[in-house]
């Protein structure tokens, strides 16, 4: 037999992403991740397309992944979604 799924830890209304191992300072990725923070996710995701640096790409896929499985999973309207809150933690050591 297997074990029971575990609860979910966020709220029915609540999506979250996580991504992991990229190889980029965690300095330079706040500065990006950081200016996303709070706004609605679409808005934030046309702000990431135009900034110059690298890593938005990156963390450009890494919003719109968050987006799919909040329409898919979640059944949440993609329309109001926003971005409650980006931070990052240790780099690769």
């Amino acid at each position: 037999m297997s074990k029971q799924a575990a609860p979910r830890r966020e709220a029915d209304n609540e999506a979250k992403m996580v991504l992991r191992m990229l190889r980029v300072s965690p300095r330079k990725l706040d500065l990006v991740a950081a200016r996303s923070a709070g706004k609605k996710a679409a808005y934030a995701g046309h702000e990431l397309t135009f900034s110059k640096k690298r890593i938005a790409i990156d963390v450009k896929k890494a919003l719109n992944l968050a987006i799919a499985n909040a329409e898919n999973n979640h059944n949440l309207d993609v329309d109001r979604l926003v971005v409650a809150e980006a931070y990052v933690g240790k780099g690769l050591s």
